[in-house]
């Protein structure tokens, strides 16, 4: 269990384990809700604005009545670090639901909706980071609308469970031949000095830290290339790299048991992770206590 307590309920703070719906739960029995993962490093947030953006987005997409403003929510979310001390590297869950109502397939009227977030540790991986990670490739079976974090991520969950039985980190999900991304992050493949991805289009989700990565790319004079890739392309590659914001800028260095080049992380992959620590407020000190 979590050692931070407290967790966000609508908009008041409770014990975490006073928390009580009725089974009669859109979230529970459609997955018609929304959510978010935002870091924390040191007790302080880190992308928060464009997670509060992005929740809102998706809330929109799929029409959750939210029952605050962005400001309110983020005013929220900064309260519940407060009542828990948080002092270390973190992460918050934030979940958005319709509400709780007779189960029916049809919107229930004049319900409001259900939004809890809660505080669990999280320490940096720095040894996944220096070294890199295994990942398998998995054909993609999602939906199309994967620009909406959802709560219906059951063909992630059994991609990512496939990746860790075959003793790897992630899987790479591809339709068609091209890769589009991973269960549970973005994928990125680095040829002749440029970065590839795949654009920004409703198959995939528009994540946080990709939208840092852009910045660090131009920041450093490398392309940022939103072309796509194909499986193919992957044995040709000088580096492959993933991210999300619990895996931060994380190098791959095998995939499907074949090496990414000399199977080390690459050079423009360091390159992004020192500008992240340096975005992200973490001190030389802050990474070596996490060794």
């Amino acid at each position: 269990m979590s050692i931070y307590p407290i967790m966000l309920s609508q908009t008041k703070f409770i014990q975490r384990d006073k928390l009580n719906y009725p089974f009669e739960e859109r979230g529970l029995q459609f997955g018609d809700g929304v959510y978010e993962v935002i870091r924390i490093y040191s007790g302080n947030y880190y992308l928060l604005n464009e997670h509060i953006t992005r929740l809102f987005r998706s809330a929109e997409a799929v029409k959750i009545n939210l029952p605050f403003t962005k400001e309110e929510i983020s005013s929220l979310l900064m309260d519940l670090l407060k009542e828990n001390n948080v002092t270390t590297d973190a992460k918050v869950y934030l979940q958005a639901t319709r509400g709780s109502a007779p189960r029916d397939h049809v919107f229930p009227l004049d319900v409001a909706a259900n939004v809890y977030a809660y505080v669990q540790p999280l320490p940096r991986n720095v040894e996944l980071l220096g070294s890199g990670v295994s990942t398998i490739t998995h054909r993609d079976t999602r939906w199309e609308n994967c620009y909406i974090k959802s709560l219906n991520l059951l063909p992630n969950v059994l991609a990512k469970q496939e990746a860790k039985e075959q003793g790897c980190y992630e899987a790479i999900l591809h339709k068609d031949g091209f890769v589009t991304e991973c269960s549970a992050s973005n994928v990125y493949l680095v040829k002749d000095g440029a970065i590839h991805t795949h654009p920004i289009r409703k198959n995939i989700l528009h994540g946080c830290v990709r939208i840092s990565v852009e910045k660090f790319a131009n920041d450093l004079k490398i392309p940022f290339m939103e072309n796509g890739f194909s499986i193919e392309d992957i044995g040709a590659a000088d580096e492959l790299f993933l991210t999300s914001s619990t895996s931060e800028i994380m190098p791959i260095i095998q995939v499907d048991g074949n090496l990414v080049a000399d199977g080390k992380p690459g050079n423009i992959t360091k390159q992004l992770q020192t500008e992240y620590e340096r975005d992200a407020h973490i001190s030389s000190a802050h990474k070596m206590a996490a060794e």
